[in-house]
């Protein structure tokens, strides 16, 4: 049980496979944050899915048993691993995608919100129980998709919201039946990595530097990286692809 790695394609698939419910130890923390430091060297693959195993949830959060053991003394520690994962997530050189499977507790609603694109099973739930075991949580990182209100009700009370909720706040960009989920993942994972591999590196760059900025500063920025792109060969024969009314052939370079 852990972390399993699979490559379809150009795709990669992360899941999480710690039963029954999928909640996480530090040393998943630590897996999930090296796989996802590694993925810029995985030849050839160009999207990353992010899933959990079996069908009982996706994510519930934190192993509370490793935690209740835990000192005060080791958290400072403890919580840096925690940080390196979700940072690792969402600095992915690739373009990310969360497949959430069932609930998403804690942890799991970080998980998710740190990947680039979240789509939900019917059965998927996204709560921030956190105030019910002692800790603050996630709420810097789910504050980029959420209102304040929301989200401090969330947190106040420690009540999931459902799929179809999130997907009212933007949180969830889709929602598909439970068989339904993990092909639809994978056909839209597969149209991502069909991309143009720097095209897909330096956008990813550009989205995660521009996301805080004023709208004039970000642009600048924005046309920056635009003017890195243009040097490369891929993105000339983005264009020439387009005139020619062919499909592009990339090289990586």
């Amino acid at each position: 049980m852990g972390i399993d790695i699979s490559f379809t394609g150009q795709v990669a698939e992360i899941t999480i496979d710690v039963a029954p419910v999928n909640a996480i130890t530090l040393a998943n923390y630590a897996e999930i944050g090296e796989a996802f430091d590694a993925a810029d060297t995985w030849e050839g693959i160009n999207c990353i899915i992010l899933t959990g195993a079996g069908t009982r949830a996706f994510c519930a959060g934190l192993d509370l048993k490793e935690f209740l053991a835990a000192t005060v003394a080791e958290d400072p520690a403890r919580a840096r691993i925690v940080r390196r994962c979700f940072k690792s997530i969402r600095d992915c050189a690739l373009p990310t995608i969360a497949a959430v499977n069932g609930p998403a507790l804690g942890a799991g609603t970080v998980l998710a919100s740190v990947c680039d694109i979240r789509l939900a099973s019917e059965t998927a739930k996204f709560g921030t129980p956190e105030v019910n075991i002692g800790r603050c949580g996630g709420m810097a990182h789910m504050g980029r998709h959420l209102p304040q209100g929301l989200l401090r009700k969330m947190f106040f009370t420690g009540e999931p919201i459902d799929a179809q909720e999130a997907w009212r706040f933007g949180f969830v960009q889709d929602i598909y039946a439970p068989d339904q989920l993990m092909a639809e993942a994978r056909a839209l994972a597969a149209k991502i990595a069909a991309k143009a591999p720097l095209g897909l590196r330096i956008g990813k760059q550009s989205l995660n530097q521009i996301e805080f900025l004023p709208v004039d500063e970000g642009y600048q920025i924005e046309q920056q990286f635009s003017t890195q792109l243009m040097k490369t060969e891929d993105a000339r024969e983005a264009t020439a692809a387009v005139v020619e009314k062919r499909k592009p052939v990339w090289k990586g370079k």
